[in-house]
């Protein structure tokens, strides 16, 4: 029986097209698609081959089970010289 883990991922958008993605819980992994849908399965292969690696290695495999994103304004104060 296979577990199934947990990954906060962000899709950021790219000036020339397409979606970089990273997975801030596994320092490192970046992949890139370009469109979401390819985004996201290359996300899901980057998180196998990166969690493959830290097992073949016998370390920790890190996860998002607990944590989550939320966004947060601040505004911008103006500093003059």
């Amino acid at each position: 029986m296979k577990k199934t883990l947990r990954y906060n991922v962000i899709f950021r958008p790219e000036p020339e097209g397409g979606f970089t993605v990273i997975v801030p819980s596994l320092p490192g992994c970046v992949t890139y698609g370009r469109n979401l849908t390819e985004a996201k399965k290359m996300a899901i292969d980057a998180i196998k081959g990166y969690t493959a690696s830290l097992k073949k290695h016998k370390e920790p495999i890190p996860t998002d089970e607990e944590d989550f994103f939320t966004s947060i304004e601040v505004k911008k104060t103006l500093v003059h010289a």
